[in-house]
């Protein structure tokens, strides 16, 4: 029996790899073909076109989205560390009811859909002078991504021992100087799976920015490559030259993080 269960188990993750990849796969064979080429999208060339790549980054303005996209995710990033790790920290060690109540709220925030906030947003980014903005837009995607954050550190706070806080304060430690001494250097792991999810989320949002980064300077990864779509025409080898360029970071950033990603989200979500 169980070897059976192992073998289903690896057999279902194997389907799930491979149902994940093949997009990716497309993508990679469809932006090394020439434009000319109309064999199947699946069949990958035997040669290497890089005439896409060279047009995704000159014609399609990809680093100016690069740096664009990347002060954002940073920026969120940075933010959603700090505010969330901060903001987790007394809900996860002060037993109250109110805690618990400002923990379903922020549970219940985490289910509101982007597109039924989108008008009244616009409005206050409007009276605010917010739109085309790199600041407006880093505050409304740490807003939006905060939830997530404040919720899994505040379950893997949880899960480190108040011993070490009553030893900290027996030795003269104030709240602020136990967080940043004591706690926030334990934290790695949660902040490693925060970073790549909610990174990974900021790097490829197109919602937010589409609505409040209007100007053609501004513009992120995402609109770059949506450019090259439209009502007349389609350059589907361009479009994916620059997913695949997109993508480069993002693997990057995994494999860098990958080592506490499992076990911060685990112990974050499970716990």
């Amino acid at each position: 029996m169980g070897l059976n269960r192992r073998f289903g188990l690896s057999f279902v993750g194997f389907g799930l790899a491979v149902l994940h990849l093949l997009p990716l796969y497309i993508v990679v064979s469809v932006a090394f073909k020439r434009t000319t080429d109309l064999s199947s999208r699946w069949k990958f060339p035997d040669y290497a076109f890089i005439g896409h790549f060279r047009e995704a980054i000159g014609d399609g303005h990809l680093l100016r989205a690069f740096g664009n996209t990347l002060i954002l995710t940073v920026s969120t990033a940075i933010l959603l560390v700090l505010i969330g790790s901060i903001s987790a920290y007394p809900l996860a060690r002060i037993h109250a009811r109110l805690n618990r109540v400002w923990m379903n709220v922020i549970l219940g925030v985490m289910m509101v859909p982007t597109l039924s906030v989108i008008v009244p947003l616009y409005v206050t980014m409007d009276r605010l002078d917010a739109i085309n903005t790199y600041w407006g837009i880093v505050l409304v995607l740490t807003t939006y991504n905060l939830p997530l954050s404040i919720f899994l550190y505040a379950n893997f706070i949880r899960t480190i021992p108040r011993e070490l806080d009553e030893a900290a304060k027996v030795d003269g430690c104030g709240h602020f100087r136990l967080f940043y001494r004591i706690l926030l250097p334990q934290l790695k792991p949660v902040t490693a799976a925060v970073l790549i999810l909610k990174g990974l989320k900021v790097w490829n949002d197109y919602e937010f920015p589409l609505y409040f980064l209007q100007k053609p300077q501004h513009q992120t990864i995402t609109l770059a490559i949506s450019r090259f779509f439209s009502d007349t025409s389609s350059d589907f080898g361009s479009a994916s030259a620059a997913a695949v360029l997109a993508v480069v970071p993002v693997i990057a950033a995994f494999l860098v993080l990958q080592k506490y990603f499992i076990s911060g989200l685990t112990d974050g979500a499970v716990k």
